[in-house]
């Protein structure tokens, strides 16, 4: 292109007020919509919304209540195309697809490359998703039934069938000619396969390799045969981590047999990234799938079953106190002071635990590492603890005017986060080497561990030291 030419608009343009600083729609263009479509005027809700791309389109049905979404599909017919419902979030395209008929469905999902369509059926209720894989192609039907088949969250289920695999003994030029001329090929491709007579990967060639390279050299002279191959059983979050390691745009799948049967792209690893970092933190939290468009009733049994766990454990640490009860009532001040043990005890550990669990869901932490790694934790929290134990110790002897006191409270909390640090690495790790997920329980083990030793060593010390009876 030259420096004159016009540039290609890569999107329909759209009106200024349709987002707002932040490239988001706004709340007034949504507004616009859902009235038009409230107030049974179709064609402006269907003016409005189509300059959007369909993951703005996306956004706009997420942004509508559940109960309104039925009506906006309706309203916007054939601009809920099959792109925009893959890129809708899953409560919603519940809510979206209740709205439709299997075939519209079957419609929608046939337009898909086999991952996208698979997200799509997989979350149906059984009779639902046996009605949509009836209204298939039987070809669709088939790479769809045999996508199911395999685990969820693995490379079988995540990964595209459609792919270009040729044999070795070609030539460039005779690789180029069937590319052009097979119509039925997919579109979107990066690399091209090359496989054995019993259709086993042996290696890859970039296009930009295929288009520089004069017609008369065969293929097998071009290819790269170094590859990482994705088993077909692989979970996804090792996958998103091989592309990571080995800075991969697409890798072959194959299945026990070694035999390529698809391919997974960059693309997905982008939305396997963001969705198993996500269900990290949500765990460490005890928030379920903390979706905003999660039902309530989800919602709460998820969230009600990890605070009661809390509670259990939380008793520990009020039986301390009642132990200590009279101690308490003799020194007020060791009631006013017992949080602040418990709390910054608490946090260190926290943030050890989460430390921790982040490198072991990116394999950073191994069997090979592990004594290293608690050594390397220990000495981190006894420089934190030392740091904070001087300041809280000094503000209490100044508040107080009891040094004795100070030097209590500062022994505390050194011991209690040392406990802290040690706790949060190694519980992660002991559940990792048990076969759970560190991210789903630690948290309510650290907590009580911290909780209850801040409690233990803070009153216990006050007691030997003769602060209280």
């Amino acid at each position: 292109m030259t420096a004159d030419a016009d540039p290609v608009t890569a999107f329909p343009e759209t009106p200024d007020s349709t987002f707002d600083e932040e490239n988001r729609l706004s709340a007034d263009f949504v507004r616009q919509v859902l009235d038009a479509v409230e107030a049974g005027n179709r064609e402006e809700a269907y003016r409005l919304a189509e300059p959007l791309h369909a993951a703005d389109i996306a956004d706009l049905f997420e942004l509508t209540a559940a109960e309104d979404r039925g009506d906006l599909a309706v309203a916007l017919g054939d601009l809920l195309s099959a792109d925009v419902l893959a890129e809708i979030n899953d409560w919603v395209r519940e809510d979206i697809i209740d709205a439709l008929q299997p075939a519209q469905v079957a419609d929608l999902a046939g337009q898909l490359d086999t991952d996208d369509a698979v997200a799509i059926i997989e979350d149906l209720g059984e009779d639902d998703q046996q009605a949509v894989l009836a209204k298939l192609d039987p070809e669709d039907r088939a790479a769809i039934e045999d996508a199911l088949s395999y685990p969820e969250e693995s490379a079988g289920r995540i990964m595209q069938r459609e792919l270009v695999a040729v044999p070795e003994h070609i030539t460039v030029g005779q690789l180029i000619d069937y590319l052009r001329e097979n119509q039925d090929l997919t579109t979107e491709f990066w690399e091209i396969f090359v496989v054995d007579p019993t259709h086993r990967p042996i290696g890859t060639c970039q296009l930009s390799w295929i288009l520089r390279t004069p017609r008369n050299i065969a293929i097998s002279d071009v290819m790269k045969r170094d590859q990482r191959l994705i088993p077909v059983d692989m979970d996804q979050e090792e996958v998103a981590l091989q592309f990571q390691k080995y800075a991969l745009i697409s890798a072959a799948v194959v299945d026990d047999a070694g035999r390529l049967v698809g391919v997974i792209t960059a693309d997905d690893v982008v939305h396997i990234v963001q969705e198993e970092a996500g269900e990290d933190i949500l765990r460490l939290s005890g928030a379920g799938e903390g979706d905003i468009n999660e039902p309530i009733a989800d919602s709460y049994k998820a969230r009600v079953r990890w605070l009661i766990a809390n509670l259990a454990t939380a008793t520990v640490g009020s039986s301390i106190i009642w132990f200590f009860g009279g101690a308490i009532e003799a020194m007020v001040a060791l009631a006013i002071l017992m949080p602040m043990v418990a709390s910054l005890g608490g946090n260190a550990g926290t943030q050890t635990l989460a430390v921790t669990v982040r490198a072991l869901a990116t394999n950073q932490l191994t069997e090979s590492n592990t004594m290293r790694s608690i050594w390397r934790e220990i000495r981190v929290a006894l420089l934190i603890g030392a740091t904070v134990a001087l300041v809280a110790g000094g503000m209490t002897g100044l508040i107080f005017g009891n040094w004795l006191l100070a030097a209590v409270i500062g022994s505390a909390i050194l011991f209690n986060i040392l406990i802290a640090g040690l706790s949060g690495v190694v519980i992660p790790i002991v559940l990792d080497r048990l076969d759970q997920d560190p991210a789903v329980s630690s948290s309510i083990f650290v907590t009580m561990i911290t909780d209850s030793m801040g409690f233990l060593i803070f009153l216990g010390l006050a007691v030997f030291a003769g602060l209280a009876p």
